[in-house]
């Protein structure tokens, strides 16, 4: 693999990031785990299809990435420091997955070099990439909205209990866009019955949100964890076509608001 991320540059003061989007492990990464761990079961799947008929439709920017979140994730802050103090989660270079088994064989976890190497490789150029792209909108619009889109499987009992709200909106904790978007995004929600919603529930927004959105310097900041129900079959992975029609006229209503 040699280009670790693509981005497409659109015209409107909205960039769509997808950092776990990617789902390929580099054989010598992938050798040292464990076979389910392989597979990159913790994947937002699908996120990149869902998505690419809205940034056609609105003329947005967006940005993806090749490599799996087990290779390094590219929504946690770069020296490792957790988003959530004192409650489990994954790492920036995670050694367990979502259902808390660990991803690597006994004895061939990453050692602390070649965790610093993951991140020069892929996670500094990603996020080069998108502050640039931020810069180029801003500078061109005046403003900009970041819109940080996730998705996760409806049940992760080491994450949360029971089953997750359809839409989970964070604007960390109404700090990372302005009171009056995460109003109007809100009140979208609220409009619609078919989707059940929190805004800054469990996910209240992973460090690109939380580091981008800067209202006060004209970027704002929004993140989407999509339960993965509404437009895929959690178990097969397959990709559900029906329901990710239905989920793609709620979402571009959200995306329209951060353009208007």
């Amino acid at each position: 693999m040699t280009a670790t991320y693509t981005l497409h540059r659109g015209t409107v003061p909205l960039l769509i990031s997808l950092p776990h989007d990617g789902s390929h492990i580099p054989d010598d990464i992938a050798a040292s785990m464990r076979p389910n761990a392989q597979r990159s079961v913790d994947t937002d799947w699908h996120v990149g299809r869902l998505y690419e008929p809205l940034v056609k439709a609105l003329g947005a920017s967006v940005i993806r990435p090749a490599a799996s979140r087990y290779v390094v994730d590219l929504n946690r802050p770069a020296d490792g420091q957790a988003l959530y103090p004192g409650k489990r989660e994954t790492g920036l270079v995670s050694t367990i997955g979502f259902d808390g088994e660990p991803l690597y064989l006994d004895g061939d976890e990453p050692t602390a070099e070649e965790m610093q190497r993951r991140v020069n490789v892929y996670w500094r150029p990603y996020h080069e990439a998108l502050s640039q792209e931020l810069e180029r909108l801003r500078a061109q619009h005046g403003r900009v909205v970041l819109w940080d889109g996730h998705s996760i499987r409806s049940h992760v009992p080491m994450l949360f209990e029971g089953q997750l709200p359809d839409f989970n909106l964070g604007t960390a904790d109404g700090t990372s866009c302005s009171a009056a978007l995460q109003e109007q995004l809100r009140e979208a929600l609220e409009a619609q019955s078919r989707y059940s919603f929190v805004v800054n529930g469990r996910f209240k927004g992973g460090y690109i949100t939380r580091h981008y959105g800067q209202p006060a310097e004209g970027v704002q900041a929004v993140q989407l964890e999509l339960s993965q129900l509404n437009y895929m079959d959690e178990d097969s992975f397959a990709y559900a076509d029906e329901r990710a029609v239905r989920v793609q006229e709620t979402i571009a209503r959200l995306l329209a608001l951060c353009i208007a």
